[in-house]
């Protein structure tokens, strides 16, 4: 029996996840191929013969999205699967017929061939586009869930963006972990509140051998998802997060819609900078697709250490990268931080970029304002210095979870914006939380 020849199209995660737990040991496939997009630099690269297993002892190749059809007919390949996430249900159609076009099928893999059973009770934490509020929620189930005296221990939706032979399986206790992997920005975004808060987290690239090792050590294992994928395990319970800034795209976003169909529970988050009319559209569409889901609603409310650096101030304000880019938000916490304590300007970031800042500029065209707090690697960090050097402004507002002056040179003062989950009415995370237990 001839094999079929696979493509995988992906961004350095649920690609890798899909080939591990479908595709590694498959006698009936050959992968030929990873794609890559969203996240620069991760083509050119291999997924290494370590992760690959003995079927691809030379590994597999990386190569851009650009060259889709190009590596079609260069490899004949047979099918080609999706699996990456935040993409539109348009563009995954229009991905599709370049595919269908060029010979090949076209596939995603869902749930049940694709999520890895954990051994003790499992909540994963998802969202329906990237920028809902995820990661507030997940820090407010964690802490819950803390204080009901359970050990709690996070998995994180993966961002291998160095050697992935190095990334099988990382372990983040304390900040010295974060900077013994090398972490990126984006990462240290992610891992740090988790470690604030007395909360172990896992990452890497081998989910199996990942789930392993956390349930080992965990009375709850919490799966913290990344844009809008859902998650790599079967969940006990999934909580989904949705955002009426957005109205519409939680079913209009690939597979965003998928968790709003799946969730146990759905978080409408930011009510208190929403227009109610929006809250209404989301509402509806919870009740055509899921009526049966249990709806808490949320703000996100923020507030700065000092605001008086704020007050008067002309400002430049720094979000999480992602949210802006492929989420397409124009706004974050830094921007609602900024008018709220009185910023006399927001000062334009687009105009002071420089290298691969100014070129994520020319990608994301809807962005001008805001400075995205992007950091893959040594070169974009440096280039995120010098695009803050040159900024014309007084102070810098940063929007990102993390403390940016650990990992970048700023030589004008930062306030660092808070937001946590603040539920309104009822249920809360609580009540959700003590009927699961």
């Amino acid at each position: 029996m001839n094999k079929s020849r696979v493509m995988i199209m992906g961004a350095a995660g649920r690609d890798f996840h899909v080939f591990n737990t479908y595709f590694r040991n498959n006698p009936n496939y050959e992968v030929v191929a990873f794609t890559a997009t969203q996240i620069p630099d991760i083509d050119g690269r291999k997924y290494p013969a370590t992760l690959a297993g003995d079927l691809y002892p030379q590994g597999i190749p990386i190569e851009s999205e650009d060259h889709l059809v190009d590596l079609i007919q260069k490899h004949n390949v047979n099918q080609v699967v999706l699996a990456y996430s935040d993409i539109s249900h348009e563009d995954v159609m229009h991905k599709a017929s370049s595919v269908l076009a060029a010979g090949a099928d076209y596939r995603l893999i869902g749930p049940n061939n694709s999520m890895i059973k954990c051994a003790k009770p499992l909540i994963s934490v998802c969202a329906v586009r990237t920028g809902c509020g995820k990661s507030q929620t997940t820090r407010a189930v964690g802490k819950a869930l803390q204080e009901m005296g359970k050990k709690v221990v996070v998995i994180r939706h993966p961002m291998p963006y160095g050697d992935l032979s190095e990334q099988i399986c990382q372990r983040f206790a304390s900040y010295a972990d974060l900077d013994l992997h090398k972490c990126t920005i984006e990462e240290r975004e992610e891992y740090e509140p988790h470690i604030d808060n007395g909360i172990i987290v896992y990452a890497g690239v081998d989910y199996e051998t990942i789930i392993r090792q956390a349930e080992s050590e965990a009375d709850v294992v919490l799966w913290d998802g990344g844009n809008n994928d859902f998650s790599f395990y079967n969940s006990d319970l999934h909580i989904v997060v949705v955002d009426p800034h957005r109205p519409g795209h939680e079913i209009a976003f690939h597979p965003g819609e998928t968790n709003l169909r799946m969730a146990d529970v759905i978080v409408i988050n930011k009510m208190d900078t929403a227009d109610p009319e929006n809250v209404n559209i989301i509402r509806s569409n919870i009740e055509k697709l899921n009526p049966a889901a249990v709806i808490i609603e949320a703000a996100s409310p923020v507030s700065v250490t000092e605001p008086e650096k704020i007050r008067g101030k002309r400002v430049l304000v720094i979000e999480d990268g992602p949210t802006l880019t492929h989420g397409y938000m124009t706004f974050g916490a830094g921007i609602v931080a900024a008018k709220k304590f009185g910023a006399g300007e927001i000062v334009e970031a687009k105009p002071f970029a420089v290298g691969t800042i100014k070129e994520t500029y020319d990608k994301y065209t809807h962005l001008s304002v805001i400075l995205p707090a992007m950091g893959y690697g040594e070169q974009q960090i440096k280039d995120m210095e010098e695009t803050i050097r040159r900024a014309d402004c007084d102070a810098i507002v940063s929007g990102t979870p993390i403390d940016l002056t650990r990992v970048l040179t700023i030589d004008k003062p930062v306030v660092r914006v808070n937001y946590d989950l603040q539920e309104i009415g009822k249920p809360t995370v609580k009540d959700v939380l003590a009927k699961f237990i």
